[in-house]
């Protein structure tokens, strides 16, 4: 299995509402660094792109096509299962829950994971390669998402998305 020589990466992608100044996207913005921390310490995680480090940014300081609603959060994570656990059994589930309310809806993907080596710190550039390579041939090795991964139970049960059977 991929495991024993390698890490789990994933990139999310959203468009906030409305700048990150707005009201209507305040709580989110207010809710960052609390939700960052946690991840930074939950068992499994390995590391986090980070922003500027001002308080409240999280990492909106990394422009995507120079859109500054467009927000992005690029982590690495020992396995599956850990990174299940933070997004579906912590506070963030909460948040993940809401994304309506803070984010547009996209017409496309916005969501990938891959594996990389032990010890490599994937860019953003190299994340946003491999979500158009998701988006242009689906799931496969290279690009997934949660439903490629036999071994992703929580999303299956916690996910606020219905997922067909397989």
């Amino acid at each position: 299995m991929q495991q024993a020589t390698h890490h789990i990466a994933e990139l999310n992608v959203g468009r906030l509402i409305a700048p990150t100044d707005d009201p209507r996207v305040g709580e989110f913005m207010e809710s960052l660094d609390r939700i960052n921390s946690l991840g930074k310490r939950m068992p499994g995680f390995v590391w986090m792109m980070e922003g500027s480090g001002e308080p409240g940014t999280g990492n909106t300081a990394a422009k995507i096509d120079g859109d500054p609603q467009f927000v992005s959060n690029l982590t690495v994570w020992e396995d599956v299962a850990t990174l299940e656990n933070f997004v579906f059994n912590t506070v963030h589930k909460q948040f993940y829950d809401r994304r309506e309310e803070w984010f547009e809806v996209l017409g496309k993907q916005h969501f990938v994971m891959w594996w990389i080596e032990k010890g490599h710190k994937p860019t953003l550039d190299e994340a946003l390669e491999r979500l158009a390579y998701k988006e242009k041939h689906g799931d496969t090795d290279h690009a997934f998402g949660w439903s490629y991964l036999k071994e992703a139970k929580l999303f299956r049960e916690k996910s606020c998305r219905p997922i067909a059977a397989e």
